[in-house]
């Protein structure tokens, strides 16, 4: 008597001596995207005042304090305003601007 287990079949049918067995279900995963994704021109305005920003007020945390800092000037969040509209992008480059200038050495 050999001491080896019997291979299934390559028609993946067991042979003699073998009971089969079923295939685990494979887990279903539920969509990771449970909200909306942003149409490609609003992506393109993140994008854009999200690279203004990090070059214009320093970096990432100059950029990141700003775009997600309510703004009582520009009456929002800064980056929701850009996204939102190509009006809300031209409101938050201005910001940015003269962001930028009050913080430039004697601007």
């Amino acid at each position: 008597m050999s001491d080896k287990a019997a291979a299934p079949a390559a028609d993946g049918q067991a042979t003699s001596g073998q009971a089969t067995t079923a295939r685990p279900e494979r887990k279903k995963f539920p969509n990771k995207f449970t909200t909306a994704r942003l149409s490609r021109d609003a992506a393109e305005r993140q994008s854009k005042v999200t690279r203004m920003a990090w070059e214009q007020l320093g970096g990432k945390d100059g950029a990141t304090a700003f775009l997600n800092t309510h703004d009582d000037a520009l009456g929002g969040r800064p980056l929701d305003l850009a996204v939102g509209s190509a009006a809300g992008l031209d409101a938050v480059e201005r910001a940015i601007a003269d962001k930028r200038s009050r913080l430039k050495p004697g601007g």
